[in-house]
């Protein structure tokens, strides 16, 4: 498989991947731009414009642009992410054409309706309704405020009720005009597809676009902090997170493969402790999240209420007993787990075309897989065992509470029992 990558003049991105055998591509422009990238006045405006490039273009009618995908047999989708937004469509290889000219008219050309603006603003309130009705999902969103406090990477992606229902459509045109420069986009696609095609359908789209200065992103500074909902809920929620490595530290490879010890699976630490020895929880896991300049290692797990003190306490303890105590087997079957998830994924065509854009945008190229699996297997049980021990001695910790948590631990209590 042959990866290309191809620069045009003003700095818009392209990069492919032939995938002989398929009979399908997807393929999507991702801007680096996401809810980091907003003023305070702005958050949410991000994930707003990513649902009114649907809503019509100068071409195309909302309709329209959903079933002239929808008639071939494909697929086109978008999400908002804090660092990138990206639209992006899967169709069969005679169709590429296609998924290209609309994937461009509505990154390009969105005409903001405001009667449009209206019924999309009630979609948006509702998704942020449900968010906050559903535990699981609100409280990453209060962990990262913890971290992250006053700070755009701090901020919920979907936006506060007050901001969304203010935004107009010089609002929506000002976050463009700032941010979808072409040098901050990126085409990727994979599959059945010809590079020299999507270049040539790329220049006649999005080499129009004239070079221009994007905004600039404040450096984050990850903060220790908590807070604590109390709600008549069925279930405890607790989310704890550890500063860690960004994507570009090469630490991130150690980080990645002690989360997946810690809470990765089934035969992870946590796992097995807080579920399968104690029968604290249904579910707990651990996950290593990394950004341009900083990341972290989070944690989550729910309970009950008269269980949430034990869970903490004995999750806090498997924290630090880590650096002691992991094993070249449990090292080696995390190192595994990462490898055969990165490469199973690899088989899908829409993974692939995420994973290109996000190493062009990492990198500014595509390191081989080889060099990928290289790190990986670089990394050694000590690396992971400092690693543990780095991160609990720091103690630089953020805690998150939902539910019946008025007797829970607080963050002082947990930065204890790891100090202990």
């Amino acid at each position: 498989m042959s990866v290309q990558l191809h620069r045009l003049s003003n700095g818009f991105r392209i990069v492919t991947e032939h995938m002989p055998g398929l009979k399908s591509a997807s393929l999507g422009v991702w801007v680096n731009a996401g809810g980091r990238n907003e003023r305070i006045e702005q958050n949410g405006i991000a994930h707003f414009l990513e649902h009114m490039a649907f809503k019509g273009t100068k071409r195309r009618t909302a309709l329209q642009i959903a079933e002239e995908i929808e008639d071939v047999g494909g697929f086109i989708n978008a999400y908002t992410g804090r660092e990138m937004t990206a639209y992006y469509a899967r169709v069969l290889e005679a169709d590429v054409p296609l998924a290209m000219d609309v994937i461009s008219d509505i990154v390009l050309n969105p005409i903001f309706d405001p009667n449009e603006i209206e019924v999309e603003r009630g979609v948006i309130l509702q998704e942020i309704g449900q968010a906050l009705d559903t535990p699981d999902d609100v409280i990453f969103d209060w962990l990262q405020e913890s971290a992250y406090p006053d700070q755009a990477i701090g901020r919920t992606i979907l936006g506060p009720t007050e901001r969304v229902r203010a935004f107009n459509r010089e609002d929506l045109q000002g976050f463009v005009r700032e941010n979808y420069t072409p040098d901050q986009m990126i085409l990727a696609a994979a599959g059945a597809i010809d590079h020299e095609e999507i270049v040539r359908l790329a220049e006649a789209t999005f080499g129009q676009l004239s070079p221009a200065t994007p905004s600039i992103v404040t450096p984050a500074k990850f903060h220790s902090g908590e807070r604590r909902e109390v709600k008549g809920l069925e279930q405890a929620h607790v989310a704890m997170a550890f500063e860690s490595a960004n994507y570009r530290d090469p630490a991130i490879y150690t980080a990645q493969i002690y989360a997946t010890a810690m809470g990765g699976g089934m035969s992870s630490r946590l796992f097995q402790e807080v579920r399968e020895k104690k029968g604290l929880c249904y579910t707990i896991f651990a996950q290593a999240a990394a950004y341009a300049d900083t990341g972290q290692i989070t944690l989550y797990a729910g309970t009950s209420e008269t269980q949430i003190g034990e869970l903490m306490e004995i999750t806090a303890r498997e924290l630090k007993r880590a650096g002691d105590t992991l094993t070249p087997e449990e090292i080696n079957r995390a190192r595994a787990q990462m490898k055969a998830g990165l490469l199973m994924g690899l088989e899908s065509a829409s993974n692939r075309a995420e994973r290109l854009a996000r190493l062009v945008g990492i990198w500014d190229r595509v390191p081989s897989l080889e060099e990928t699996l290289a790190h990986i297997d670089s990394v050694t049980t000590l690396d992971v065992q400092e690693f543990s021990q780095s991160l609990v001695a720091k103690g630089n910790a953020a805690l998150a509470l939902y539910g019946p948590v008025e007797n829970a631990p607080d963050l002082a209590g947990l930065k204890e029992a790891l100090a202990a």
